[in-house]
């Protein structure tokens, strides 16, 4: 069984990749592409929904317009997912649902009239704005969904975000919208959704975290430090250093990731292989002096100050003392990246500068037909990574794309239908991943073989 830190890059690597890479100080392009077998070839589904290795099969536990638990309909766009653990037996899925005041008009009939003072924003009738999460909680034995309710709204665009060791949920939002003649409230903030939720809990948003396009969150179990993508052509890559761990809501410092020595650096890959396959390079990280700007300018102000920079910077999930995260369009084709932290240990302190963190490129795909879009991703219980695509074109033909220690890539499953695959997630006994299909939303349960891993 590999463990997830044995992630390290081998020649095969190097193949799929088709980067510029420097060895002995010179210069080669590798040609050939490289994938894997992974779970075997993808078995058709007659439901025409999602195709996946034999052996493995999905149950639905939950779809758009179902009536909840609270009496509320199921919402649409569901996002970004984690997984937490209630008991021996049940888990509670906190989904994200990528809503906007404008979804609105097409929304249910009871999210139509919610009108609650738990909401964090509201449209000036003093409807609940639907962004926001909602919890189901399922039975791992029984293989059924116990509970399913809102847990958070009055946000907007909940796109992903992550779980943290105090078992709980922090959902971003991906939206940096100002009061308006409809919208009371400042957004472009995080917001903290416990397992122990039974209904509604109070939005309070974690501004110390700052105020921009949020993604995702992974939070380091060793120090409790937060690391952060923000989805911008422009990103940067931050980490959040709480005053007391656990207690992201008692404040602390905001900070921007920069390559020591190299200002400015930029890893996007779009006009040069600045940022080529495997390298390692030290880092520092600056300080965000404003992290609560009203003018989304966060990224601005980490640049000016010599911050990296990132293409579109979206799932992120903790490994084994070292997190992975998809830049979505990054690289000299636009079609990905994957990269690679590992903190220093000296992680957050004074001295972090003796023993600095370091970054590093894992993946740039050159061919859609591999790669092709990273979104959301998850490190598996197995040591591989499984991400989700999001293709930004007519035709859409996304998959989960698994990723092994040695960068070699394959087919996990396939989308039949015209729209993204978000939120995988594991349960934490490994037996179960969790994904949500983004419109018409559904939540699959996906159970197999996972033991029998083709390395």
């Amino acid at each position: 069984m590999l463990t997830r830190r044995q992630f390290t890059i081998g020649a095969s690597a190097l193949a799929f990749s088709g980067l510029s890479t420097s060895i002995l100080g010179k210069s080669f392009h590798a040609a050939v592409q490289k994938t894997t077998d992974g779970f075997g070839p993808l078995v058709v589904d007659p439901k025409e929904l999602l195709d996946l290795p034999a052996g493995f099969s999905y149950q639905v536990i939950s779809e758009l317009d179902n009536l909840m638990s609270d009496g509320f309909n199921v919402p649409n766009k569901a996002d970004g997912m984690g997984c937490l653990s209630l008991d021996e037996d049940r888990v509670v899925l906190v989904r994200n649902h990528e809503l906007t005041p404008k979804d609105l008009i097409k929304a249910q009939h009871s999210i139509k009239h919610h009108k609650t003072p738990l909401a964090y924003d509201h449209t000036t009738d003093g409807v609940a704005l639907p962004g926001g999460t909602s919890n189901l909680v399922y039975n791992l034995k029984t293989k059924t969904l116990e509970k399913e309710f809102l847990s958070i709204v009055g946000t907007i665009r909940n796109c992903a975000g992550g779980i943290t060791p105090w078992n709980t949920w922090l959902t971003c939002e991906e939206s940096v919208a100002t009061p308006n003649k409809e919208l009371t409230q400042y957004h472009g903030y995080i917001f903290e959704v416990p397992a122990t939720a039974t209904g509604l809990v109070e939005p309070k948003p974690l501004k110390a975290m700052g105020r921009f396009n949020h993604e995702a969150a992974a939070v380091d179990p060793h120090t409790g430090i937060v690391y952060l993508t923000e989805d911008r052509g422009d990103s940067l890559f931050y980490r959040f250093i709480p005053k007391v761990k656990g207690q992201l809501d008692q404040g602390g410092k905001l900070q921007a990731l920069m390559v020591i020595n190299k200002p400015g650096y930029d890893s996007r890959n779009w006009a040069a292989a600045t940022m080529e396959l495997q390298d390692w390079v030290d880092v520092e990280w600056i300080d965000i002096n404003n992290p609560e700007s009203p003018n989304d300018d966060l990224r601005k102000q980490g640049y000016e100050k010599g911050a990296a920079l990132f293409a579109r910077g979206e799932g992120i999930h903790w490994g084994d003392n070292e997190l992975y995260f998809c830049c979505t369009n990054g690289g000299e084709k636009k079609l990905g990246q994957i990269m690679r932290y590992q903190p220093s240990k000296n992680e957050g302190q004074s001295n972090e500068g003796l023993t600095p963190g370091r970054i590093q490129l894992f993946l740039e795909s050159v061919d859609e037909s591999l790669y092709n879009f990273g979104d959301n991703l998850v490190v598996t219980p197995f040591g591989h990574l499984i991400v989700c695509e999001d293709q930004y074109t007519s035709v859409k033909e996304n998959h989960l794309r698994g990723v092994t220690p040695q960068g070699e890539v394959y087919n996990f499953a396939k989308l039949n239908i015209q729209t993204e695959p978000a939120g995988a997630c594991f349960s934490a006994d490994g037996s179960t991943m969790f994904v949500n299909i983004y419109s018409p939303t559904k939540t699959l349960a996906i159970t197999g073989p996972w033991h029998k891993i083709v390395e």
